[in-house]
């Protein structure tokens, strides 16, 4: 097997349905959540401490999520099924839940850093963010599927999540913006209000 094909020399490359240019924005959208999976597998090599083996398995996951979605954006066939499914959605959603819940309350801004790990996840979540602006820029012209959009929506927010509880397994502060006003709600104070 060769890993060149020689058949991209002219600028162009094979999507399923098709050839397209490869600044394409479809071929920027998936192109870019491969970016990020590769962030994703870059933290899982620094998360080896005993206590981030459900991380690790969790990470893992995501990363084959990622590449449905990267499959999923590179179809232009109206009959191929897709492969991400809404269950992941539900899924990121009930592990942000339960990471924001082991994690200090946040009423402000935070510098994305800490622990290498957590300093990963921030540059994962910023690529998957302009992973999701890409595929809004290519469902304005293009139908895709609606799962990947909002798979990526969750996974930023996800990865924010799990960058706090990283840091927080390894004594690792937070660091405040100093100019940032209080924009995070309460629990607490919203559990009250709602009383």
């Amino acid at each position: 097997m060769r890993l060149y094909t020689k058949t991209g020399d002219k600028g162009q490359t094979s999507i399923i349905g098709g050839r397209v240019d490869k600044d394409d924005v479809r071929v920027e959208a998936y192109g870019t959540v491969d970016e990020a999976n590769s962030f994703v597998g870059k933290a899982r090599t620094e998360l080896i401490d005993p206590r981030f083996s459900n991380v690790q398995e969790e990470l893992e996951k995501i990363q084959h999520e990622l590449f449905d979605c990267g499959s999923d954006l590179a179809n232009k066939k109206s009959n191929r099924p897709f492969k991400l499914q809404e269950e992941s959605v539900e899924w990121l959603e009930q592990r942000m839940d339960d990471y924001i819940k082991q994690t200090p309350e946040l009423e402000r801004f935070i510098l994305p850093g800490g622990s290498p790990a957590a300093s990963t996840l921030h540059i994962a979540r910023t690529i998957t963010r302009r992973a999701e602006r890409l595929v809004v820029s290519l469902q304005k012209h293009e139908t895709i599927h609606p799962v990947c959009l909002t798979y990526l929506n969750r996974l930023s927010d996800y990865f924010f999540a799990l960058a706090r509880y990283v840091n927080m397994i390894l004594e690792t502060k937070d660091v405040e913006y100093i100019r940032s006003a209080k924009v995070f709600r309460s629990a607490k104070k919203k559990s009250k209000d709602e009383e």
